[in-house]
């Protein structure tokens, strides 16, 4: 009679049980990989910021004399980083290039408050931007 482990040699020589191994190990890299790209840091940071605006309940947002509300804002500076492309890579050029004025009469964005006071939207998403880098629960700052 054969040891039990000469039935499983047969089934796997040694040659394919390392291939399988390695392909194993390869594959399951990733799920291990705790280290994230400078990009995807950047474009979480993005997505916090839109997601920032999104969140505020009661809030008006004025753009080119018209108000919108947090939602239909959001939605805009989404689009404008669509537009944008490869010329925001940073949250800051984010807020720059998207988020701050009207690309189209260069008039500046403001966040109107329940309570009536209004701040220009790049004052506010650079405040977020800094409660952002400075929350401990955010990974990879």
């Amino acid at each position: 009679m054969l040891p039990a482990f000469a039935s499983t040699a047969r089934i796997f020589p040694k040659h394919k049980l390392l291939r399988i191994l390695f392909l194993i190990g390869c594959l399951s890299a990733p799920a291990f990989s705790q280290s994230t790209t400078p990009e995807e840091i950047e474009q979480r940071r993005i997505q916090y910021l839109i997601s920032a605006i999104a969140d505020l309940k009661d809030t008006t947002f004025i753009r080119n004399g018209s108000e919108y509300n947090a939602q239909r804002a959001a939605n805009h500076l989404r689009l404008k980083l669509r537009f944008a492309g490869n010329r925001v890579k940073t949250a800051e050029d984010f807020i720059v290039c998207c988020a701050t004025t009207s690309s189209m009469s260069g008039e500046k964005y403001w966040i109107k408050f329940p309570d009536g006071h209004m701040v220009e939207s790049a004052t506010f998403l650079r405040e977020k931007l800094a409660a952002y880098a400075l929350d401990s629960s955010n990974p990879q700052q």
